[in-house]
C-alpha cells in the first residue's frame, strides 16, 4: 500500500479497458487529462476481464477506476466490474466514459457506477466526473 500523506498527487485512478473492445485512444487521453490535472494515473490497457481490473484496483489501492467502454457491452461489463471490486474488497467507485445511450445511463447508476462520460465532454468535464466520484473539491 501506499502511503498518501507523502503523496503528492491528488488521487490514484485506475483506467481500464473491459472486454474485446480494442479502441484506446479516448481512454489515453483521459489519462493524460487526469495526469495534467494532477492525479496519479495507472492504466491497465486493453482486454481486460471484470476480475482483473479489481485485481488491480486493490493492489495499486486506487481512489476512483475509470472504465472506457465503446463496445456496447457497457451493461453487462460495468456492473461486473462493480460486483468483481467489491467481491475482491475494493469500495473504490466506478466512472464510465464511452458510447452509452442515455437510455442505460440510470440502469448503470442503479447498478453501482458513480458516474457517466459521453463522447465529447470536455477535459473539465472529465476532471469533475472523478472529482465527483471521490470527493474532493475542484
Amino acid at each position: 500500500m501506499t502511503d498518501r500523506s507523502t503523496d503528492k498527487a491528488r488521487g490514484r485512478v485506475l483506467v481500464a479497458k473491459v472486454g474485446l473492445d480494442g479502441h484506446d485512444r479516448g481512454v489515453k487521453v483521459v489519462a493524460r487529462i487526469l495526469r495534467d490535472a494532477g492525479y496519479e494515473v495507472i492504466y491497465t490497457g486493453l482486454f481486460q476481464s471484470p476480475e482483473t481490473v479489481a485485481a488491480a484496483a486493490v493492489d495499486e489501492d486506487v481512489d476512483v477506476v475509470g472504465l472506457s467502454l465503446l463496445s456496447g457491452a457497457h451493461l453487462t461489463l460495468a456492473p461486473a466490474v462493480v460486483a468483481a471490486m467489491r467481491t475482491a474488497g475494493s469500495n473504490a467507485p466506478v466512472v464510465v466514459g464511452g458510447i452509452v445511450p442515455a437510455h442505460d445511463m440510470d440502469e448503470l447508476k442503479r447498478a453501482g457506477v458513480a458516474g457517466v462520460l459521453t463522447p465529447g465532454a470536455t477535459a473539465d468535464e472529465v476532471v469533475a466526473a472523478i472529482e465527483a466520484a471521490i470527493g474532493t473539491p475542484a
